[in-house]
């Protein structure tokens, strides 16, 4: 392990003739979660970071994504990585939508997360109350039961099982859903793939299921040259294809 600025990481591979990859795990988790696809990218140059209070890397006074996404551009630039693909699952591919449409990036795969939060932000704002007592476990437990952990390979269960959850990190890193409406989140994420089409970035979105005809009419509109590619399963595809996640990032 070594620390990147401020968040703790592991630097890979020496490939130079491809883009290098950053990754950047979802809520609750750490950079484990990318050993099975590096398996299939040997020798990639990647950096795989645990976010601000997650495996290695301390908690931090603020959460808001900026302040996320400078510290994760912070920490590729001394990895030395130079406009890297930027990979992002779940709430990691809202900060990596958000890293490339304000740094030199050369690509987005977007593991599985919708950009509007719709019910979900419904939820955690019900649930705020309980986030706040000792009831936390309770809201995460519910989220995790629907992502399909149980049909992953018995490493991907493994590794999704093995990061223990703590009632902070769901307040730290919700804080802006739980401040901010709709429709100022929904703003910024269109400003963000605005900004990423008019650099001609490419961005993927990699869903487990067909989504819904509003969203997809809405992603089309905000994202015109973005590309959905359907892997059907839960919401770790990552863990349960990673031999079709490395190929989208090497054809």
């Amino acid at each position: 392990m070594t620390i990147f600025d401020e968040l703790a990481g592991a630097l890979t591979g020496t490939d130079g003739d491809r883009p290098p990859l950053l990754l950047i795990h979802g809520l609750t988790f750490d950079r484990r979660q990318w050993d099975p696809l590096l398996r299939e990218l040997p020798g990639r140059r990647a950096l795989a970071l645990d976010l601000p209070g997650h495996g290695e890397s301390p908690r931090r006074a603020g959460y808001r994504a900026a302040e996320v996404i400078d510290l994760l551009h912070r920490s590729a630039v001394a990895a030395g990585l130079d406009a890297p693909i930027v990979v992002g699952h779940s709430l990691g591919a809202v900060l990596a939508t958000g890293y490339a449409a304000r740094f030199p990036a050369r690509g987005v795969l977007n593991l599985d997360q919708p950009l509007l939060l719709g019910p979900f932000g419904e939820h955690v704002r019900r649930s705020a109350p309980m986030l706040r007592d000792d009831r936390w476990r309770r809201v995460w437990d519910g989220l995790l039961a629907g992502m399909g952990v149980e049909a992953l390979p018995e490493e991907g269960r493994r590794l999704v099982e093995s990061c223990e959850p703590r009632a902070d990190q769901l307040l730290d890193h919700w804080g802006e859903i739980l401040e901010l409406p709709d429709e100022v989140l929904a703003a910024r994420v269109r400003d963000e793939l605005a900004a990423i089409d008019a650099h001609d970035i490419p961005y993927r979105w990699v869903t487990g299921h067909e989504p819904p005809a509003a969203y997809r009419a809405w992603f089309a509109s905000a994202a015109p040259r973005a590309e959905t590619v359907l892997l059907p399963g839960g919401h770790f595809p990552h863990l349960s294809h990673p031999a079709a996640i490395a190929t989208l990032l090497t054809d």
